[in-house]
């Protein structure tokens, strides 16, 4: 299955100009068949606190759009937004993940960054979300989630390829390139991470976006740049690797 992934930047706090920037990179990357596209984390706002201008319904205009762009294409897109529960005093960090036949898949992400006060403005999610497109199983997650391992090594057995979209600083871009590499290698699937480029609520994020392979080996990379990547995903090449290599059995739990 092909990927690509969008590597863009966020106006701030803008979801309309967002949607009108998007809107050709996703037909650009459908045009190049790729059958997921993937955007960042809170990627029509950028990564703001102020979820009481920011936050939207669970069919709000941030969750629509995707829906919008996944029909017209033919193709599976995802990206997070903050959606507000009904009932719930805060809302969640949401990714949706939106198929070409009205498909809507959910994830909210379950680790809050404390240091830069998500925690304040969120509520976190509690299940995990394992989707199979095209034959390729695919578990998801958002930015932060990346640090916590045991949460990747408990979908290992279920998971072809990780997608991680994130709003990730350039302060601790290493960190970033580290753990995408690390979460492959140790469970022997590809990793698909998607940051934002630019500048937003005063922080500089790192890009870096990239495509890993099941044995640590860079599929695409895009840099600092905004651009679009894209890899080829096989499930087959996971399996063949996981049976010459038993590193997933010889965990010890």
């Amino acid at each position: 299955m092909r990927v690509a992934v969008v590597q863009h930047d966020i106006v701030w706090e803008d979801p309309a100009a967002n949607f009108a920037r998007l809107g050709p990179m996703i037909a650009a990357a459908a045009a190049d068949d790729a059958r997921l596209i993937v955007l960042t984390e809170t990627y029509s706002t950028g990564f703001s606190m102020n979820t009481g201008q920011t936050a939207e319904p669970a069919d709000g205009p941030s969750a629509s759009f995707l829906a919008e762009q996944a029909r017209e294409h033919g193709v599976w897109v995802c990206g997070s937004m903050p959606v507000q529960a009904e009932g719930a005093g805060r809302p969640s960090n949401c990714l949706v993940l939106a198929g070409p036949a009205g498909e809507d898949h959910r994830y909210r992400k379950r680790h809050l960054f404390s240091y830069g006060g998500e925690d304040d403005h969120y509520l976190p999610g509690a299940e995990a979300l394992t989707v199979t497109i095209d034959g390729v199983r695919l578990s998801l997650f958002v930015c932060y989630d990346l640090r916590f391992a045991p949460d990747f090594w408990a979908r290992a057995d279920e998971t072809d390829a990780y997608v991680v979209i994130a709003n990730w600083p350039a302060a601790r871009r290493d960190h970033w390139r580290t753990l995408l590499r690390a979460r492959a290698i140790e469970n022997l699937a590809y990793v698909i991470g998607a940051n934002r480029v630019g500048t937003g609520g005063g922080v500089e994020t790192a890009g870096d976006s990239i495509i890993v392979g099941p044995f640590g080996e860079t599929v695409a990379f895009a840099g600092s740049a905004e651009t679009t990547i894209t890899g080829d995903v096989d499930p087959a090449m996971v399996a063949s690797i996981r049976s010459r290599y038993p590193f997933l059995t010889d965990r010890n739990p």
